[in-house]
């Protein structure tokens, strides 16, 4: 009896912390999407969908402060790491993956962690957002430093294991970032910066994998993406620090050295060649016509900006 007595108690605390959120809230414009066929609930889904850049972009000085810090770290060591739970931790650990191709960094310089480990990723595992304790361990599993940054991603910005995570990486001294799609949320209290995009009550009520998760991911996008151009990943609009590890990336490749040096596709993988799919090495051999050795230090000496490089190599062909 005792024991009911707590369940019913913990469940009228939780009730009413729900009720405080503006993403468990009922959506007013979706009060019949029972009634409705499949192309008008398409209309409403989308209607819906065309608020959330506006949100972010109403959070742009945050996720810029973010970003100056991401690249701090970034230039003293550190990492970027992502950490949530469901679909908030699923989201962070696509975007860490996504970045070695994307980049050419190290799989540990972009982390994503998520509560209940990998199996999580395809499957719920009970209970493991609730534990502040696991949050915690799974920072200390991977060696928190007070040079990384901890993005802690939760909808309802009261998710226990973010909370145990942040909470911890602030203790050490490491820089940490609250995303959550709730005002006043009890993470963004925790956090030196915190990011709430406010999309509002979802389409189904408490489905945040549909508004809330597609604003978590556009900000997650710019985190990474903008942070990425910061360091010198980054040549005009093109990725010039891709890795070349198939066929598809390969040809990107090619495109990319054709249309930053305006090479033929021939030159472009002549060049690619010779440099063993180094793509910014063949794109500055082809402007500039440097010896391969001379091009790898330039790079190596302009701290991997591409633009850095070819302005040196310019100004020093018109001063000889």
């Amino acid at each position: 009896m005792r024991r009911e007595h707590s369940r019913a108690g913990d469940l009228h605390l939780l009730n009413g912390e729900l009720d405080k959120l503006v993403s468990e809230g009922r959506n007013p414009n979706s009060l019949g999407l029972d009634l409705l066929d499949a192309r008008d609930i398409l209309e409403k889904i989308n209607a819906e969908d065309r608020g959330v850049a506006d949100a972010v972009q109403r959070e742009i000085p945050a996720i810029t402060a973010a970003v100056e810090r991401i690249v701090e770290a970034f230039n003293a060591g550190g990492r970027l790491i992502y950490i949530g739970a469901g679909t908030s931790g699923r989201l962070g650990v696509l975007d860490a993956s996504e970045c070695p191709p994307t980049f050419s960094v190290p799989p540990g310089m972009v982390v994503g962690l998520i509560a209940g480990g990998n199996v999580a990723l395809t499957t719920a595992v009970e209970g493991a957002e609730d534990d502040p304790a696991l949050g915690a361990a799974d920072l200390q599993a991977i060696a928190l430093e007070a040079r990384d940054v901890v993005v802690g991603i939760a909808v309802s910005g009261r998710t226990p294991y973010v909370i145990g995570a942040l909470e911890y990486a602030r203790g050490l001294g490491a820089t940490t970032v609250a995303l959550s799609c709730n005002p006043a949320a009890a993470i963004a209290e925790i956090a030196d910066i915190a990011i709430a995009p406010v999309v509002g009550p979802e389409i189904l009520t408490g489905s945040t994998r549909m508004k809330s998760g597609t604003a978590q991911k556009l900000v997650l996008n710019m985190l990474s993406t903008a942070s990425m151009v910061r360091i010198g990943k980054v040549y005009q609009n093109l990725m010039v620090d891709v890795t070349v590890s198939n066929g598809k990336l390969y040809a990107r490749a090619v495109r990319i050295v054709m249309d930053a040096a305006g090479v033929s596709a021939e030159d472009a993988a002549a060049l690619l060649d010779m440099t063993r799919n180094d793509v910014k090495l063949a794109i500055l051999i082809a402007m500039t016509g440097m010896e391969l050795e001379e091009g790898r230090a330039l790079i190596q000496r302009s701290r991997g900006f591409l633009r850095e490089a070819i302005n040196e190599k310019t100004a020093q062909g018109r001063n000889d």
